[in-house]
């Protein structure tokens, strides 16, 4: 998985693709102090219930998707965006295909 070059102009839902029954990801950019990730989920794809130690900036470019934050679930579509909180149990899941831009921030 490459790193995104660096003082460009980047289209960030062209930067990655939908496969058939699959999640794909890509990284943008990582660094000690945090990383940002692409990501493309196919219709009904999820990932399971999960924690990070760090807060994390959730942002959809495309599509629709269920967050699920400490169980209270948030419907978001293109264009919205949510803080995933620091040991907050989370999972997300494609209402219909969908791209999101991840941020995590570690402190």
């Amino acid at each position: 998985m490459s790193v995104a070059p660096k003082s460009q102009i980047l289209k960030l839902a062209d930067m990655v693709s939908y496969q058939e029954g699959s999640v794909v990801s890509r990284q943008i950019t990582k660094a000690d102090a945090g990383n940002v990730t692409l990501f493309a989920f196919d219709e009904g794809q999820e990932l399971s219930e999960h924690t990070a130690p760090y807060d994390a900036l959730l942002h959809l470019l495309d599509g629709q998707a269920e967050i699920r934050i400490s169980g209270q679930p948030y419907d978001l579509n293109a264009g919205e965006a949510i803080i995933l909180p620091a040991n907050a149990p989370h999972a997300v899941k494609a209402k219909m295909k969908f791209k999101m831009l991840l941020t995590m921030i570690r402190s």
